[in-house]
């Protein structure tokens, strides 16, 4: 027993852990809890039933029909005023009805086809769905990491500007400042406690669109790590041909075109003609006075073929005309926007690890600068207040600078990928 608690003890740390640093966790939370994605799963499983009713045009249907009737006859008065005695009668019918629809100028074919379109276009729109899924839960976890970076960038800041307006108020004292000197220290503290009341107003309201997204309590301990792989293209050409391929949107616009052509075909079919054989059995009882019961089987072959219907039919296959015309240019339209929107999603991913590599630079030099003025500053040298001022907020400017170029490195990865319709599990890469 002892040894089973410890194994649960295992368990139940090992989820804390993904929950605190795995990003993965958390997309999959967001896929399996999102009320969005599991209505789009909902309207997908109804899509794919109309599959089986198109289907079952081609089959044969059943039909079992019953009636019972009890009549009752008095007061019979023959020709010559004679009165007969009173009657009472008890019927009954089975009737069991089979028909079958031979040719109806390929109308069910097409239906059907059109159904399996459907459903594809179905399974693009989830696709959509679920590629929109995954990176509002990822931009959700990184956000939240930048916030609290940011959170914990003002509140060091504060810490040090607590610390130099003591430093400056003793120093004051001494008459190795001005009151000056002093009044601009206690003047950036100011701003860096109203700095960090707004970081950590915004990392409240990260927390909230974390959970909203995702489903799941935001961790308590974040991984600070911005690290996190995918498997991107290679190229601006990679990229242009993967979003031809597999980006949902195209694959929508596509599917309507060829929906429209199926319905076309529909609208065409109704102008021939079709054909249908029905079987039918009936069983009566108690017919009458002199017959009690018989049966009777009839085959039944029909032909319609509709000629003139008040111009219906040729006006509706006018308007799918039109419409099919419609889907293509919408088409042609969709093609250029998904180029157009690939080239821009590729040039943002180049451009961020550019932002980020400079960001990297910045904050280097940041760092130097600062801890350089700092030292000559608390020796006494010639260095100001204004000067250390200023080196700090440059510092806390290139880190926050820096968490933000990463997080946003991250999401035009996430972005391109979305574009080029590969955003999934398997493109986060595991070590």
């Amino acid at each position: 027993m002892k040894n089973y608690y410890i194994i649960l003890l295992a368990i139940f740390d090992f989820n804390i852990l993904l929950a605190d640093n795995n990003v993965v966790f958390f997309v999959k939370s967001a896929l399996q809890n999102n009320p969005k994605i599991n209505a789009e799963r909902e309207n997908l499983k109804a899509i794919k039933q109309n599959e089986n009713i198109s289907r079952s045009e081609f089959l044969p249907s059943l039909t079992i029909s019953g009636s019972q009737s009890s009549t009752e006859t008095s007061n019979i008065l023959d020709h010559s005023g004679t009165r007969s005695g009173d009657t009472k009668r008890n019927t009954e019918t089975t009737k069991i009805s089979v028909d079958q629809k031979i040719f109806q100028g390929f109308q069910g074919y097409n239906n059907f086809k059109k159904s399996r379109l459907e459903f594809e276009k179905a399974k693009n729109e989830f696709k959509q769905v679920e590629q929109e899924t995954i990176l509002n839960s990822v931009s959700a976890y990184y956000d939240l990491i930048f916030k609290n970076k940011n959170k914990d960038f003002n509140l060091a800041n504060v810490d040090l500007f607590e610390r130099q307006v003591e430093s400056d108020r003793s120093r004051l004292q001494k008459g190795e400042i001005s009151l000056t000197d002093l009044a601009q220290s206690e003047s950036s503290l100011a701003g860096a406690q109203a700095a960090f009341i707004k970081a950590e107003s915004e990392f409240v309201s990260a927390i909230a669109e974390f959970e909203r997204i995702n489903r799941i309590n935001a961790p308590k301990k974040l991984n600070d790590s911005f690290d996190l792989s995918f498997k991107m293209p290679k190229s601006l050409k990679n990229a242009l041909e993967l979003s031809n391929n597999n980006n949902p949107s195209l694959a929508i616009a596509r599917i309507n075109l060829a929906i429209s052509e199926k319905e076309l075909n529909v609208e065409k079919a109704k102008l021939s003609p079709s054909a249908t054989i029905n079987y039918s059995k009936t069983e009566n009882k108690d017919l009458s006075a002199t017959v009690d019961e018989d049966e009777q089987e009839t085959v039944k072959a029909t032909v319609t073929w509709p000629i003139i219907q008040g111009g219906k039919n040729f006006s509706s296959i006018k308007k799918f005309k039109h419409k099919k015309e419609k889907n293509a240019l919408l088409l042609e339209d969709k093609e250029n926007e998904i180029k157009t929107q690939t080239a821009s999603s590729w040039s943002f991913f180049q451009s961020a690890e550019s932002v980020l590599a400079s960001t990297e630079a910045q904050l280097k030099a940041a760092e130097i600068a600062n801890e350089g003025i700092t030292l000559e500053y608390d020796s006494g040298s010639t260095r100001t207040t204004l000067e250390v001022i200023q080196s700090r907020s440059l510092l806390l400017e290139a880190r926050i600078s820096n968490a933000e170029a990463k997080k946003d490195f991250i999401i035009s990865k996430m972005k391109l990928l979305n574009q080029v319709g590969e955003l999934d599990l398997k493109a986060f890469k595991t070590p």
